[in-house]
């Protein structure tokens, strides 16, 4: 299992502020997006990178325990070792999971992250209910519980979806594989259950249970609140002030938004009803924020207009 220099996946330094790391995912995602790539295949492994990148540079706690364990892996020679103790979780392609002790261990494909995301970050295998000997009878003991992350678009949350998971038990190696169905919609950090598939339990005791924890992708445009969507609308100050259409980006198309003018940075605006669903079918909203952008460079002559502006 290779070491991954998230760092150099989005190309920021070890130094990054969280806006830089911001700034570099939202560039390299909206680059490498499927939906507009020639080869739809090669980007969507990409931008699965990317995501995973993201998901640990850009949470303050999941950042220090990886720049926590970069000098421990240097020191082991280029392979990554997992923390002392056992017990470490397992969850995606090539990846394994389980407790020290005799537990089962489990491979998972098709989730969309990598096996030292899993590894490091996920919660793997639970260990299931155990039976006990009482006068001498021994009770069934239930097969282990499993748990692993399994990365869904907001698209998928939104139309629901079907996904195609293996799961592969590390005493027999059979590779067995699923349909999931993911709802519609789905939140984040909801777990969806596979009744029985888990690990074998022993003594006629039942099988434990696979649960595929949601993490929401983290799109380029969007991020969720809640049932709320949010959409950061990159402005030249000169249309702040002066005001304007636009269209924007949302997850059911292009829509047209109406600027006034004088509309301050950080104003919000809001489009009813197209947001993420809630139970009872209801969608939350989606806000659009504007970011006035700031001329980076000036010609003569914009110089000279903005000197006329301040001079009035």
């Amino acid at each position: 299992m290779e070491f991954r220099d998230y760092y150099k996946t989005l190309g920021v330094a070890k130094t990054a502020t969280a806006d830089e790391i911001k700034k570099a995912f939202r560039k390299l995602a909206r680059q490498h997006h499927p939906d507009l790539a020639q080869d739809k295949k090669a980007a969507e492994e990409k931008f699965k990178e990317i995501n995973e990148a993201y998901e640990v540079l850009s949470d303050a706690e999941k950042r220090k325990k990886y720049d926590e364990l970069g000098p421990n892996w240097q020191q082991a020679g280029g392979g990554f070792r997992p923390p002392p103790g056992g017990g470490y979780a397992g969850g995606f392609p090539g990846g394994m999971g389980g407790y020290g002790g005799g537990e089962e261990e489990f491979q998972f494909g098709g989730t969309g992250f990598s096996d030292f995301f899993e590894s490091f970050f996920g919660r793997g295998a639970r260990g299931g209910r155990r039976g006990s000997a009482f006068y001498g009878e021994d009770m069934p003991l239930r097969g282990q519980d499993a748990e692993a992350d399994i990365m869904v678009t907001l698209e998928e949350a939104l139309h629901g979806s079907t996904r195609q998971v293996s799961f592969t038990r590390g005493r027999s190696g059979k590779v067995e594989t699923y349909t999931v169905k993911i709802p519609k919609g789905v939140r984040e950090g909801q777990r969806i259950r596979l009744a029985g598939i888990g690990g074998e339990g022993s003594g006629g005791g039942q099988a434990g249970d696979l649960y595929l924890r949601v993490r929401f992708e983290r799109h380029p445009e969007f991020t969720v609140e809640g049932s709320d969507i949010i959409h950061e609308v990159e402005l030249p100050v000169t249309q702040a002030v002066l005001g304007g259409e636009i269209m924007i980006p949302t997850l059911d198309g292009r829509a047209k938004l109406k600027v006034p003018p004088l509309t301050q940075n950080g104003r919000k605006f809001r489009i009813p009803g197209k947001g993420m669903p809630q139970r009872g079918g209801v969608r939350g909203d989606f806000y659009a924020v504007i970011d006035a952008q700031m001329p980076t460079a000036l010609t003569d002559a914009q110089r000279a207009a903005w000197e006329a502006v301040a001079k009035a």
